[in-house]
């Protein structure tokens, strides 16, 4: 959340076929801002943060899925990014 182009930041797990699940960063930007994996890993890693840590994917969204009590609907992004990638992978096939 340090990051002074992100305005808000969730970290979900997201399916993975060899190991079970992953970790997956859905980033909203501060309005007028763009965000790359690259700089997140960059930023990450002058935080010193374990590798083993790491998100392994990155989605940028408009704004996060939220409940009726405030909280993050992070049900609703594992979701997504689920689906995300049973369609890539659906690509990937053809």
């Amino acid at each position: 959340m340090g990051h002074p182009k992100i305005k808000q930041v969730a970290i979900v797990k997201m399916p993975d076929p060899v190991l079970r699940e992953r970790a997956c960063a859905f980033v909203v930007p501060k309005e007028g801002e763009q965000f790359t994996f690259e700089e997140m890993i960059s930023f990450l890693e002058n935080k010193g943060l374990a590798k083993m840590k790491y998100p392994e994917r990155l989605e940028i969204i408009d704004e996060m899925p939220m409940s009726v009590g405030g909280k993050v609907h992070k049900s609703v992004l594992e979701e997504r990014i689920a689906q995300k990638l049973k369609e890539e992978s659906g690509k990937n096939n053809v």
